[in-house]
């Protein structure tokens, strides 16, 4: 008896890494096929994958800020709380992760605060 629950523990160590990365490269992948026909009356059918990388980013100063690849983006309103200056006319404090990046009105990072939030 002992040794068949070894065994199987040790089937489900060796299995579970292989099992935890199968959803994320799936989430990853994905495939969107297309049916439509056209005016002689073929059917035309159109299969596309696409692949999305690891989505999110560390800023840095400088960089164009794209809000699809911060994580846990939000805009921020009571900066005094976080004990963040004042923003410039045209530009906004935003959350970025654990950071807090200063950003243009153009969208570009002007300042990163690294750790602001907990």
């Amino acid at each position: 008896m002992k040794k068949f629950i070894l065994s199987a523990l040790a089937a489900t160590l060796v299995a579970s890494p292989l099992l935890a990365a199968a959803p994320a490269e799936a989430q990853q992948r994905r495939e969107v096929t297309t049916v439509r026909q056209n005016n002689n009356g073929r059917t035309v059918v159109t299969k596309r994958t696409t692949v999305r990388p690891n989505q999110y980013r560390n800023f840095r100063t400088g960089q164009r800020f794209d809000r699809r690849y911060a994580q846990n983006y939000r805009v921020i309103t009571t900066y005094r709380n976080y004990r963040l200056a004042a923003p410039p006319r045209g530009s906004q404090w935003v959350r970025s992760g654990r950071d807090a990046l200063l950003v243009n009105g153009r969208g570009n990072v002007v300042q990163v605060r690294g750790g602001a939030f907990r």
